[in-house]
């Protein structure tokens, strides 16, 4: 059984992360066992102990409900937390879990947040406005271009384009941001050190080191079918609107759609040519009420930022001297404060001064023996 990550210096959220891991554990059902009101650390010790006494019910595993709970019993006796914990260092990848210091505003407020937020990049940058442009992998080359040119002239107007990273619409709205120097954010249905589809591992890193990729899985889990609906809800959830290219009548990008309306987020799509089969969709969303558009201009008229291009609103500026230097210790991760006075070189007692300033002025947030970055952006009147 594995060790308790108090033995092994790590954050309490190893916990969750390690849950995250098992296999058939997904946020649906790790809300169900986190609202049993058992916490994780003892949910995963139980699980470890083969669940001695009576098992909470989980909606949603019927005929499954033996083999799954066989499955995660399994997982939890062969997994060790470090290992889950030092994967997420390997790959260079964030974690926050729901409430933390780090945990982006947009998605803590959502009907439907996620219990682990994993990300690549940079989380300060998820500032108003955002809008979503989604479509069908399957896209014509007049949707391509649409989706490149939108891309491109809402990040010119200080936008950040939101989208799945999918082949198709998303892909080539990630490209025209990406060409005008704007701020994509991705939000993808496996864990991060998976790029999917693999002719885009580029745009995954371009994206990474440009903007910041999101998701709900932890590293080494592959993007089984039932992810990508649940992937929809977060790129729904950040945006200030949606804007559907081309879609045909049925498609991942009109479940983007109905979670949006969930949240009263507008629904934009673009018309296609009658009788085309990849804006069969767009066309009906149309005929049903959406915003029409056949522009940014459209687009930034629809959520209030004005047709012209402006400034992106930045983070404050990291603190310089022994401060800074510190500060860059600490990845966008919970971890030890001895690790951080170690690494600095400094006295530990100057080291810690340091830290105590950190938090002060909003830069780190302490819990107990952990440090992890906060997010400390602007006000935004914009901000929904």
């Amino acid at each position: 059984m594995s060790r308790s990550p108090a033995l092994l210096g790590l954050p309490v959220d190893a916990h969750l992360v390690a849950l995250l891991s098992l296999p058939a554990m997904g946020p649906a059902r790790l809300h169900s066992l986190l609202a049993t009101g058992v916490g994780p650390a003892v949910l995963w010790d139980r699980l470890g102990q083969g669940w001695p006494g009576p098992r909470p019910s989980v909606p949603g595993l019927g005929s499954k409900t033996e083999k799954v709970w066989t499955n995660w019993v399994e997982g939890a006796r062969e997994l060790e937390l470090d290992m889950v914990w030092e994967r997420l260092q390997q790959h260079e990848i964030g974690a926050t879990i729901l409430g933390g210091a780090a945990y982006p505003p947009r998605l803590a407020g959502d009907i439907d947040p996620p219990v682990v937020l994993f990300f690549q990049g940079r989380l300060d940058l998820i500032t108003s406005p955002l809008v979503a442009i989604v479509g069908t992998r399957r896209c014509s080359r007049y949707g391509h271009d649409v989706a490149r040119r939108m891309g491109r002239d809402l990040a010119a107007a200080g936008v950040g384009v939101v989208s799945g990273l999918a082949a198709g619409i998303d892909g080539a709205a990630h490209h025209g941001c990406l060409e005008a120097g704007g701020v994509p954010v991705g939000v993808v249905a496996a864990g991060l050190d998976t790029a999917y589809p693999r002719r885009h591992a580029q745009l995954h890193r371009d994206v990474a080191t440009s903007g910041v990729l999101l998701g709900e899985a932890p590293p080494g889990i592959t993007p089984e079918r039932w992810r990508f609906p649940a992937r929809n809800r977060i790129i729904a959830a950040l945006a200030d609107a949606v804007v559907v290219v081309e879609s045909g009548e049925r498609g991942g990008s009109l479940h983007t759609v109905a979670e949006a309306l969930r949240r009263d987020i507008p629904v934009l799509a673009v018309p296609g040519p009658v009788g085309s089969v990849a804006s069969a969709g767009t066309n009906q969303l149309l005929a049903e009420g959406a915003g029409l558009v056949t522009g940014a201009a459209d687009v930034l008229l629809a959520i209030g930022h004005g047709a012209r291009p402006g400034p992106r609103a930045e983070p404050p500026p990291p603190p310089d001297g022994e401060a800074g230097r510190v500060l860059e210790l600490v990845p966008w991760r919970a971890v030890s404060v001895d690790q951080v006075c170690a690494q600095s070189e400094l006295p530990v007692r100057q080291a810690l001064d340091v830290i105590d300033r950190l938090v002060t002025a909003g830069h780190l947030a302490r819990t107990g023996g952990f440090v992890e970055r906060a997010l400390a952006v602007p006000p935004n009147p914009d901000q929904r």
